[in-house]
């Protein structure tokens, strides 16, 4: 069924597809630039200063959200409230993205990050799960069992920016747990990540640790949740497309983890299945990115890259990142938000460098990534940011591009949590302050027209839909 939806989808949407290439396209004209301006790495490193790019940020009189002056928020939407389809907003809105809708509406698919054994207030079918009727039991992943279901995934929001108003919100993929980012796809869907490696036990029926695709509708639409297995099972975080191949690029949320691809037999077709893949840095067997003993790579140094399978993807024992090391795969800390820049991926490390605060790499694929020509023009391996201070970025999770190049992260640190923004020439600067409470900020994603930054609060489970003088 879910695949089925997916063919039309690829086949019907070239309006999403220009988006996702226009959307994406910026970001590689800006953060080229930065090589330009500075001529060296220095501004990429712990000296990075931070600047008041749109003034200071003015406090919240209702205690949500503090923003600089001139730009203002509004509540779309909340755990608990109502949804179109008769069901609740689960909570744990987690990561999210924006797609364009018929008639200038925006699309938001966001993911719940809702553990196992929550009770049923946390879902979508109500305190005792009195709403999950036959039909849509039938299109869980995983109903577990003595009757408590599993309530993590995906949301959809149809958003008028025009109007700034809520049209529409239903449950669209149900049964998973923890679901904390993904990616948006160039046909047009989203891809939800499970951040567990739960094993089927005494209150699960079926494992997890899979990544599910969800189609794009403006019409509510509860998929059957598919596990797409061939992408690996293990402690999935985001992953980014690159539309010229298909290619799909995965974080891994561990301490040590792997930055995976996974190459599909179609693209576009990601339930056909493919070849899983880890990334090496060349001639470096086994390399820690992760600075924390010592600069082992400092900003702005090109790192050849080549790709080595990896076998066994389901892992019952979770090994997978243990199979990549002893085969020469790189380690990274904590690997989180990843996001399609053109030419190019940016993902996070929310524990990278040598205070723990966190890394931005940048990865450039191959001419002829993914090809049996790919080891004479490899790719090439980054590291964009890595502050070592608190103060300007405090464990960066979620990325996203703006319209104009920048980059935007959502802070995961302790205390306060801010979205971060890092311009092309490699400054720092705070667009907003949760002061709701000191839970993870998340999802940040724009809308088509640029007019609407969108981002979670994910401890009440609140929506943002964030406006102002952005082309200023």
């Amino acid at each position: 069924m879910g695949n089925d939806v997916n063919k039309d989808t690829v086949s019907k949407s070239p309006s999403s597809r220009r988006h996702f290439l226009r959307t994406a396209g910026v970001v590689t004209v800006g953060f080229w630039g930065l090589h330009k301006l500075t001529g060296n790495s220095s501004c990429l490193s712990a000296s990075s200063a931070r600047i008041d790019k749109l003034g200071p940020l003015v406090r919240d009189p209702d205690g949500i959200f503090d923003l600089p002056k001139g730009f203002t928020y509004q509540v779309v939407s909340w755990a608990g409230q109502k949804m179109t389809d008769g069901l609740f907003v689960p909570y744990a809105h987690d990561g999210m993205a924006a797609f364009p809708g018929p008639n200038g509406l925006t699309i938001l698919v966001r993911n719940h990050e809702v553990n196992a054994g929550r009770p049923g207030r946390y879902g979508a079918f109500g305190a005792n799960n009195e709403l999950l009727d036959e039909k849509r039991a039938r299109l869980l992943y995983d109903p577990g069992r003595r009757g408590s279901p599993c309530l993590g995934g995906t949301t959809t929001l149809v958003y008028d920016t025009k109007q700034r108003r809520l049209e529409r919100s239903y449950l669209s993929l149900a049964g998973t747990l923890r679901n904390c980012a993904g990616g948006p796809t160039p046909w047009n869907t989203w891809i939800s990540c499970e951040e567990t490696v739960d094993r089927a036990n005494q209150t699960l029926d079926e494992d997890h640790g899979y990544c599910f695709e969800v189609p794009v509708s403006d019409v509510p639409n509860l998929v059957k949740a598919i596990p797409l297995k061939e992408m690996g099972r293990f402690n999935h975080e985001a992953v980014a497309v690159n539309p010229a191949t298909g290619i799909v690029y995965q974080t891994e949320d561990r301490p040590d983890g792997l930055i995976y691809r996974f190459i599909p037999e179609e693209p576009g077709r990601l339930a056909e299945g493919g070849r899983l893949q880890a990334l090496c840095v060349k001639d470096r067997k086994g390399f820690d990115t992760r600075n924390w003993d010592y600069e082992r790579v400092k900003p702005g140094t090109p790192l050849e890259v080549r790709w080595i399978d990896v076998d066994d993807v389901d892992s019952p024992a979770d090994n997978l990142r243990y199979q990549g090391f002893g085969d020469g795969a790189a380690r990274f800390a904590r690997g989180e938000g990843m996001w399609y820049g053109r030419d190019a991926i940016y993902f996070a490390c929310t524990n990278g460098g040598r205070q723990k605060t966190g890394q931005v790499w940048r990865y450039l694929p191959s001419p002829a990534e993914g090809s049996r020509n790919e080891d004479d023009k490899p790719g090439r391996l980054e590291l964009f940011i890595e502050p070592n201070d608190g103060a300007l970025v405090e464990n960066c999770d979620n990325v996203t591009v703006t319209p104009w190049g920048d980059l935007i992260l959502c802070e995961n640190g302790p205390g306060d949590e801010f979205l971060v923004g890092v311009t092309p020439a490699g400054e720092i600067y705070r667009l907003g302050r949760n002061a709701l409470d000191q839970q993870d900020l998340a999802g940040a994603t724009f809308a088509p027209d640029g007019s609407t930054l969108f981002v979670n609060i994910q401890g009440r489970g609140v929506t943002l839909a964030i406006t102002g003088p952005w082309r200023n």
